[in-house]
């Protein structure tokens, strides 16, 4: 069966970049993919799969980082200009962009495939030596772009279900297969609520993979590097006054974040591991005569385990509070995004390892890797299946670009998605067929 999947692979690939395409021209970031999903959960209705979305699949409080109802109610709107599917948008309002189609093959091993679908806020290269730009499908809307391949992971997702769809009737062994397709990975913010809704609930076996610029050949069957992280945003509330006049009466929060700043980033390392802390925005302050009111730091720490990362995210809250209290301000604390660290499954690792070896178009495959360095929101999902005696797996397929990752000139080859469509459907039929 191998070779006629593989065939039929072949026969649908531009009809997958024709879908990597279109998501890459309308990129949506996290929590306003309203376009994206609705095409997506169009797709898997007319391909025979249950679909379920909204708020059926993405628990409300455990969204982070939900931006406004201004600007979700903007982006709404803008998805329907922009060719969204009026039936299937609906459920999606108010930023429940999460899609979940589920193939019934009877009572056996519940599979499930994860893939994120949203953009960053990135302004994309408009330079003729960019292929998406010299093909007429770069990003339209201004500011927004597919700068990490969830355009990819959203096209390979359907290009999954088409195959699968078509094979219906010919997989080998019961069982039930989820296609996932989350809102919000950038800045980790919305895996959380796949599980807090329940989706993983009885899942066997959770797959999640990425396209990596790195090279196109290479196959990383297991990533174990991503770091335990915490996103958040603090506001320090002061009271301005004449910088002249009475600057007593005053209390800065500039100072407030000022001293935060210097004392996070002197926060002591762990002996245990890697660990990271950023501030990366800081905004305060009027003008020159005027003791500031308000500050807006926007930090993020990393621990190369959850440990380290919980003695990051104490020590900063100790530091943030203080830092208030030192100067008089009040402050609020709002978090942003979040996602512990997690290793894959040995299982699931040597059998990727496996279909690699099978497919014969990797030229490198390399067994798993501990070099990530960033965060994946992923992990929620491979921790919840692993805690209750499952197993989950998390692949890398390379890819040549001429920049990386969140870089305005970030391309793949487009190839490659046949490649990450071929591992991702033998595996799980392999998975269905040999369960453990």
């Amino acid at each position: 069966m191998k070779e006629r999947v593989t065939t039929f692979v072949e026969e649908i690939g531009q009809k997958v970049i024709a879908y990597r395409r279109d998501f890459h021209k309308y990129p949506e970031v996290g929590f306003t993919e309203f376009r994206t999903a609705s095409k997506i959960a169009r797709r898997l209705t007319e391909l025979g799969f249950d679909v379920k979305l909204g708020r059926d699949v993405v628990k409300s409080e455990d969204r982070m980082g939900l931006p406004s109802e201004e600007e979700l109610e903007y982006h709404y709107n803008r998805a329907l200009e922009q060719g969204a599917d009026k039936e299937f948008i609906k459920p999606l309002k108010d930023g429940f962009t999460g899609v979940v189609g589920t193939l019934n093959l009877g009572n056996g091993p519940v599979v499930a495939l994860r893939f994120d679908i949203d953009a960053l806020k990135v302004n994309e290269h408009s330079g003729e030596e960019h292929f998406p730009t010299k093909l007429g499908f770069s990003s339209i809307n201004k500011g927004v772009m597919h700068a990490c391949g969830h355009d990819c992971h959203a096209a390979i997702g359907i290009g999954v279900a088409e195959v699968l769809a078509h094979f219906k009737e010919e997989i080998e062994g019961p069982g039930k297969i989820k296609l996932i397709f989350q809102p919000a990975e950038e800045g980790v913010r919305g895996a959380k609520a796949i599980v807090g809704a329940g989706i993983l609930d009885d899942v066997d076996y959770v797959i999640g993979g990425h396209m990596m610029a790195m090279k196109s050949g290479i196959l990383i069957c297991g990533e174990n590097g991503f770091m335990a992280t915490t996103k958040f945003d603090i506001s320090y509330k002061g009271l301005s006054s004449h910088a002249g006049g009475a600057p007593n009466e005053g209390k800065n929060a500039m100072l407030a974040a000022c001293t935060a700043v210097l004392n996070l980033n002197s926060i002591s390392r762990h002996k245990e591991g890697a660990s990271r802390i950023n501030v990366g925005t800081l905004v305060s302050g009027t003008d020159r005569n005027v003791i500031p009111e308000d500050s807006l730091m926007k930090v993020e720490i990393r621990g190369e385990t959850n440990e380290i990362n919980e003695y990051l995210e104490e020590y900063a809250l100790r530091i943030i509070e203080n830092s208030a209290k030192m100067h008089n301000v009040d402050y609020n604390v709002r978090y942003m995004g979040a996602a512990p660290s997690g290793v894959c499954s040995d299982e699931l690792v040597n059998r990727v390892k496996k279909i690699g070896n099978e497919l014969g178009c990797f030229d490198k495959i390399i067994e798993t890797s501990e070099g990530a360095s960033g965060s994946e929101d992923y992990v929620y999902m491979m921790n919840k299946v692993q805690k209750h005696g499952g197993k989950g797996v998390y692949f890398i397929v390379g890819t040549d670009s001429k920049a990386g990752h969140h870089n305005s000139l970030f391309d793949v080859k487009e190839d490659d998605l046949i490649k990450a469509v071929n591992t991702y459907v033998l595996l799980v039929l392999d998975i269905i067929k040999k369960p453990y």
